[in-house]
Formats: structure tokens, C-alpha cells, sequence
């Protein structure tokens, strides 16, 4: 009797076990207990889309596929997460640039993928990681001043600009600016308003962007020289580029800016001797504006911002773009009405990636943090 018992016991602890486990495996989903889903921003379908928050929604961003039907229609459409999953072989993400995917995939493809259309990052050519953290810059189209009627030259020198900056520095990543004004105008916020506070909280709060470029030209003038021996016009051309640096978070300038080429450099002869020299003229003024502008990113305080608090997941407006890794510590501080940093209130560890340019977190010290707090990168002990 006590052998039967001593194999019996054991034996229904066994039954036991796997009726539990079988149990739990197929609990119905009207059972109380039962573990959510995984968050939709850990889900495959978005590791490599672009997502924001705005008001506390998270928005994929995708293609217009009416953007070919005139100018009034915007190149990107953000939708809501939930529509997106549900639609999704009807909407186009735009494809990731080759040089984020070489920096963010584990995994790199042997074929390039094809360019649909320009990234909201633009990202310089791969180099070795800065040491610092990518601040988000934001470069307005110029105000064309030019006197040469049907040429205009402010959208073009912008993005001639960004590249030259680009050269120069590391840590900067460049917002597509016909996305963050269309945004603006979807909020009401006319273009003239853009450098107002509201506008550049805005920006700050949603895409993470540290600073605001805006310019204006004068210019190219083109000078024309022949006589009567010459057959072929000598030409030279001169342009002035004034830009402001603007501050998204204190809403304050940080520099004024002013350059113009030396007009002897740009002397050009020959077929298109003018269109020459007006380049020569736009190359030889953004080289001087980018080597400046360079040096004020660099002194740029990095910071980022809490875009939502759902239960003990804290969802960061950056990410492995800006070179944020899991396992980074980050002080939360509480935003005061001064344009400046308030009270620390915790610190947050970040626990995984998501979207192309953000990330998550947990809070692993202090209070509880809020929507728009702001995050930085913790110092490591002993420094």
C-alpha cells in the first residue's frame, strides 16, 4: 500500500502540471486573467517605419498616393497605427535611406533598395560614430530675394546647405522641412508665425528638433564683361546668405549669421559663363555658412523628450538614429516655464527600439514621469 502511494503521489503532481499548463495556454479571452498584447510599436510590421506621437496617438508615416495630383496635396500622409495594420498592402512607407540601413540593421542587404523618395533623415555618409548624441535640425527654404525674375534659388541652396553641414559634422540629423509645414499648417500655424514660440514648442515636443535655420539671399548678381576683341563674355557673381539660429526649446536666437563670396573667385569664360560663376558664388558663401553653422550644432545641448506614458512603458522621441542604445540611462527632468531644465525627477533605462527614430523605456528610480518631460543621457559613474 505505501509503494502505491509513493508512485501515485508524484504522478499527479505530473497531471497536474501539464492540466495547468494546458490550461493557461488556452485561456479564453473572456478569462479576467490574461496578459495583453504586445505593445504595436515592438511589432515587426513597424521596427523600420517611421512613427510619432502627437497628442498621445501614434501615427505611421506613408506615402500620398495623390501627391502626383497637384501642388496643394502633401508628399506624406501620417495615419493612425490601427489603420495602418489593418490597410497596410494599401499604403507605401518610403524606403529608408541605404546608409540608415547600414547603421541600424543587424543584417545588411547586398542590393540597394530603390529611392521612392527623399527620407525625413537625411544622414551623412557613413563615418565613425561622433562621440556625442545627433541633435534634429530643421532648414527652412531660403527667402528667395534674387532680382532675376523667373529663377529661384531658396529651396536649392537649403538643401546645398544641409549637405555642406553634413560634411562637417556628425551630429546632426536633418527634418525633411515640407513635412514638419505641413504639419504646422494642419495646426493652423501660418509660415510667418513659424519662429513664434508656439510653433517651435511644437516642433520641439513632436519631432525632437533642437534648432530651427532660417534664411534669406541676395542675390546672385551676375556681372558681364566683353569687348570688342573677346568673342567670349567673362562673367563673376555675387550673393549674400543672412540666416538665424533659433533655439526650439527657450524659443530664443542663438546666432545671427552673414556671408558673401568674394567676387574675384567666381571670374568664369566661356559657354555658360554666367550660370558658372552663380554657382561658384552659392559654393564659395555656403562653404563659409556651414563651417559656422557646424560649429553651432556642436554646442547645442542634446536633449529629448517623454512623448507618452502608457502603464510602466515611457515611449522617447529619439532613438538609434541619434545614437541612443538599450540599456542608456537617462535623467527625467520636469520642463519649467523658463525655457529651462527643473527639478530631476527619476531616471529611465532604455529597454528597446522602435520606428526608424524612437525608443522605449522604464522607470528605474524617482517619480512617476509625464508627457513632455525631458531626458538626458546620464552620466556614468565616476565621471
Amino acid at each position: 500500500m505505501d509503494s502505491r502511494e509513493t508512485l501515485t503521489r508524484p504522478l499527479i503532481f505530473v497531471l497536474l502540471f501539464i492540466f495547468l499548463f494546458v490550461f493557461a495556454c488556452s485561456t479564453p479571452s473572456w478569462f479576467p486573467i490574461k496578459k495583453g498584447p504586445p505593445h504595436k510599436a515592438k511589432m515587426k510590421e513597424l521596427i523600420d517605419k517611421e512613427i510619432i506621437i502627437i497628442d498621445k496617438e501614434e501615427y505611421v508615416k506613408v506615402l500620398n498616393p495623390k501627391a502626383s495630383e497637384g501642388k496643394d496635396q502633401p508628399k506624406y500622409l501620417y495615419v493612425p497605427v490601427n489603420e495602418y495594420l489593418s490597410k497596410k498592402d494599401t499604403f507605401t512607407t518610403p524606403p529608408m535611406r541605404m546608409e540608415e540601413i547600414k547603421k541600424e540593421s543587424p543584417v545588411t542587404s547586398t542590393k540597394p533598395l530603390p529611392s521612392i523618395e527623399e527620407e525625413v533623415l537625411i544622414v551623412s555618409p557613413s563615418k565613425p560614430a561622433p562621440p556625442g548624441l545627433k541633435k534634429k535640425v530643421v532648414v527652412t527654404y531660403f527667402d528667395d530675394r534674387t532680382t532675376g525674375g523667373e529663377e529661384v534659388f531658396g529651396d536649392w541652396v537649403a538643401e546645398k546647405l544641409m549637405k555642406e553641414v553634413s560634411r562637417r559634422t556628425l551630429q546632426v540629423l536633418f527634418i525633411d522641412y515640407q513635412l514638419v509645414k505641413e504639419f504646422l499648417e494642419k495646426k493652423g500655424i501660418d509660415l510667418k508665425d513659424f519662429e513664434k514660440p508656439k510653433a517651435l514648442q511644437l516642433l520641439n515636443e513632436v519631432f525632437g528638433i533642437h534648432a530651427l535655420v532660417m534664411g534669406q539671399l541676395s542675390g546672385p548678381y551676375v556681372f558681364t564683361t566683353k569687348t570688342t576683341k573677346d568673342r567670349e563674355a567673362m562673367a563673376s557673381a555675387i550673393i549674400k546668405i543672412d540666416m538665424r539660429l533659433m533655439d526650439t526649446f527657450s524659443g530664443k536666437t542663438l546666432k545671427n549669421l552673414s556671408a558673401n563670396n568674394p567676387i574675384i573667385a567666381t571670374k568664369e569664360k566661356g559657354s555658360f559663363s554666367e550660370e558658372k560663376a552663380k554657382i561658384k558664388a552659392i559654393d564659395l558663401t555656403l562653404a563659409d555658412l556651414g563651417r559656422s553653422l557646424a560649429r553651432e550644432f556642436d554646442r547645442i545641448d542634446w536633449f529629448c523628450r517623454i512623448a507618452k506614458v502608457e502603464g510602466e512603458e515611457v515611449f522617447i522621441n529619439a532613438g538609434r538614429l541619434t545614437g541612443l542604445k538599450v540599456g542608456d540611462v537617462m535623467e527625467v527632468f520636469r520642463p519649467s516655464g523658463s525655457g529651462e531644465r527643473g527639478e530631476v525627477k527619476g531616471k529611465i533605462q532604455i529597454s528597446a527600439f522602435f520606428g526608424i527614430d524612437a525608443s522605449m523605456g522604464r522607470l528605474i528610480q524617482g517619480k512617476n514621469p509625464n508627457v513632455n518631460d525631458i531626458l538626458k543621457l546620464a552620466k556614468a559613474e565616476g565621471t
